[in-house]
C-alpha cells in the first residue's frame, strides 16, 4: 500500500535536509535555490495536511515568493511538518475518497502521490544541491514515477514540472521518476 512508504520516504527526506550545509546552493528543481526550495516546502506543507485532514487549508498572510519561512529554526519546522504529514498520509485512510488542495477537489490518492513525491523529488533536490547521496526505495521511487506519468501533462502545463527528461532503459526507478518530473538524474551543481 503506498501510504506505507510514507514514512521511511520522509526519514530519508529528513536526513538529507537535516544536512544541508548552505542555502544559497542552486537545486535541480528550477528556479530554486536551497533557501527557495525549502521556502516552497514550509509554504505547501500546511496545505496539504490540510487536505489530508480535509479541512480549509491555511489562510496564508503572504504568497509563496513573499513569504519567509526559512528562519532560524527552519529545520525543526520542517522536522515537525514532516512528522505531520508522516501521521496524516501514512494512513490508508488520506488516501480514499475526495479532498480539496486549496479551492480544486480532487481524489485523496492524488494528494498523497504529491506528498510522496514532495519527500522523493524535492529530497533527490536538496541531496544533489548539497552533494549528498539519497536512498529511496525503488517502491517509493516507483509510485513517485506513476504518479509523475499520470499526471504529468496537467503539472507541466501548471509549470511545476519540466519537459520530461529522457533516461537510460535499464534506469533505476527514481532516475525514471525524476525524468518524468522534469529532472536531469545527472544534473550536478
Amino acid at each position: 500500500m503506498t501510504s506505507s512508504l510514507v514514512r521511511p520516504a520522509a526519514a530519508e527526506f529528513l536526513r538529507i535536509a537535516g544536512a544541508v550545509p548552505d542555502l544559497t546552493a542552486p537545486t535541480p528543481c528550477a528556479g530554486y535555490d536551497v533557501r527557495g526550495l525549502l521556502n516552497h516546502l514550509l509554504y505547501w506543507g500546511p496545505w496539504l495536511i490540510a487536505a489530508g485532514r480535509r479541512e480549509d487549508p491555511p489562510a496564508p498572510a503572504a504568497g509563496e515568493a513573499e513569504a519567509a519561512l526559512v528562519t532560524e529554526d527552519w529545520r525543526a519546522d520542517l522536522e515537525k511538518q514532516t512528522e505531520t504529514l508522516v501521521e496524516v498520509f501514512g494512513t490508508p485512510a488520506a488516501w480514499t475518497g475526495m479532498t480539496s488542495l486549496g479551492s480544486a477537489p480532487m481524489p485523496s490518492a492524488v494528494v498523497g502521490a504529491m506528498v510522496l513525491g514532495e519527500f522523493v523529488l524535492h529530497g533527490w533536490d536538496l541531496a544533489r544541491a548539497s552533494a549528498q547521496s539519497c536512498a529511496y526505495a525503488p517502491e517509493a521511487a516507483t509510485a513517485v514515477y506513476e504518479s509523475a506519468v499520470a499526471m504529468g501533462d496537467q503539472a507541466r502545463s501548471m509549470g511545476v514540472y519540466g519537459p520530461v527528461v529522457a533516461v537510460a532503459a535499464d534506469a533505476s526507478p527514481l532516475e525514471r521518476a525524476l525524468g518524468a518530473a522534469g529532472r536531469d538524474p545527472g544534473w550536478t551543481a
